[in-house]
């Protein structure tokens, strides 16, 4: 899993690609576009919305990322147990 921060946001996803089944981030760490607006996987350049993981470019249009439940606890990232909405 990874998480990705936007502003006071944090957001959770399983590190796998709906498209081609593997890791998104091609170098540890990296998951954004150069221009750090998407989530982007490295195998095949799906682009996925930072706020809800569903792919907007790419072999995988129209899927979505695995979201997991993260909350701040004490200034800590945490992994919660449901997602808000």
């Amino acid at each position: 899993m990874f998480v990705v921060r936007r502003g006071e946001d944090v957001f959770g996803y399983v590190n796998i690609c709906p498209h081609a089944r593997t890791p998104l981030d091609w170098t540890p760490d990296q998951f954004l576009t150069r221009d750090k607006t998407n989530l982007l996987c490295a195998t095949h350049g799906a682009q996925f919305r930072i706020e809800d993981g569903f792919c907007v470019a790419g072999p995988c249009s129209g899927a979505s990322l695995i979201p997991v439940p993260i909350a701040i606890s004490n200034g800590d990232v945490v992994i919660s147990d449901h997602i808000e909405a």
